[in-house]
């Protein structure tokens, strides 16, 4: 899977760019949030990446925290959420907002964000009440460590095998101290697994 892309930005539109790398362009796919923190056209830039699969293609989506692609992993996991959908939320509330009206309920405010009404709000609260906290990031920031990403995709895979969030957590924590800072994706789930 393509995780991010670093290269020169060649076109810029809302919802689009295209990013050049060595020589290929890549069309991915941005929330307008992204959009308003990209760097001027020509410039080079590094976007986290999520490759989609679809019967007709793939699409690119691209992010410029992890704060962001975490959320969108998220949303898309939810019945009923599709990646477009995903990418209005991300357009329209900010990742720290989100987290806040999941965590304390608040239907109506992810309800004001286009495409998204009472029933599809609820549902997001409902599903994501204990996984919300897995989102990781300073709002803003772009600089990502690998043992950051290492840990919170490890914390997900968790969560998705039913684990909660402070569940998930501890296992991945101790799972690192017992296989070191070096250790992939994989090593750190199945070490973390073997302690459940």
């Amino acid at each position: 899977m393509i995780t991010f892309l670093s290269g020169e930005l060649l076109a810029v539109q809302p919802t689009r760019i295209v990013l050049g790398v060595n020589g290929v362009g890549y069309e991915i796919v941005i929330s307008l949030s992204s959009f308003d923190r990209l760097p001027v056209r020509g410039e080079r830039v590094t976007i986290l990446t999520h490759l989609q699969l679809k019967e007709d293609g793939m699409v690119l989506y691209g992010f410029l925290t992890e704060e962001e692609r975490s959320l969108f992993r998220l949303l898309i996991g939810i019945s009923g959420i599709g990646p477009k959908i995903a990418m209005s939320i991300l357009s329209g509330i900010s990742p720290g907002n989100f987290r806040l009206a999941v965590s304390q309920g608040n239907a109506p405010m992810l309800a004001a964000v286009p495409g998204i009404g009472k029933k599809k709000a609820e549902r997001i609260i409902v599903e994501l009440k204990d996984k919300v906290g897995a989102i990781e990031g300073a709002e803003g920031s772009r600089e990502v460590s690998p043992e950051s990403h290492i840990l919170n995709d490890a914390s997900r895979a968790l969560i998705s095998l039913g684990y909660t969030q402070s569940e998930a957590q501890k296992a991945v924590a101790a799972a690192m101290e017992r296989a070191g800072k070096k250790c992939d994706v994989e090593t750190l789930i199945r070490e973390a697994l073997k302690s459940a």
